[in-house]
């Protein structure tokens, strides 16, 4: 795939890490639903210990989890032919980028597992909207290479922002999408902790 100005594995691989970072949050949602249904969190609760603690050690373990999945990406990336351009705190910036993203999300998916029952429809509910959010997103390709309809979404939503912020980081491409994607990921933690602890407490009481 032709990337004007440079190769196709340095505009790719950082997409390839916006979709890890991805599934690691569901794994958030998994999990926790499938710890509430084996009773695991009812031993918790019977435990001196914050609400949040349960939740937050979860979202806080499968970022450590991305970081470390993402440095094992990166490692084979480097193999390949992909290469920072912009230095090491640019490759810093990168990592930082995709694991606040990995981190707000994983507390969307965190809400989902509780919302639902069980794992195997913690994790259907959550690929429903994520195959869309990444293929739908310059992830993969530019955006400008597709439809016209299709074009006015990719551009806007936040899996094309922190693809491009990655990018801006790890290739020094310019691009606003930095600012955008701390906003969003501001609103998604302003939104889903509050909900995710709430939820927590409802199905525990």
């Amino acid at each position: 795939i032709h990337i004007a100005g440079g190769k196709y594995i340095d505009y790719l691989l950082p997409g390839i890490l916006v979709q890890l970072v991805m599934f690691g949050g569901v794994q958030t949602g998994i999990g926790l639903a499938d710890d509430m249904s084996k009773g695991i969190v009812d031993r918790f609760r019977a435990l001196p210990m914050s609400r949040i603690a349960v939740i937050a050690g979860r979202t806080l373990s499968d970022t450590t989890r991305n970081l470390v999945s993402s440095l094992i990406m990166i490692s084979v990336g480097l193999l390949i032919g992909f290469r920072f351009h912009n230095g090491f705190w640019g490759a810093i910036g990168m990592l930082g980028i995709l694991l606040l993203f990995g981190f707000a999300l994983s507390w969307i998916f965190a809400f989902i597992g509780m919302a639902i029952k069980d794992a195997e429809t913690a994790q259907l509910a959550s690929f429903v909207f994520i195959f869309p959010l990444t293929f739908a997103s310059a992830a993969f390709v530019s955006v400008a290479t597709m439809a016209s309809w299709l074009q006015v979404f990719a551009r806007n939503q936040p899996v094309t922002y922190v693809a491009e912020a990655a990018r801006h980081f790890a290739l020094g491409m310019p691009s606003d999408a930095p600012w955008k994607i701390l906003t969003w990921a501001a609103a998604i933690l302003i939104i889903f902790v509050p909900l995710s602890i709430w939820q927590y407490e409802r199905r525990n009481s």
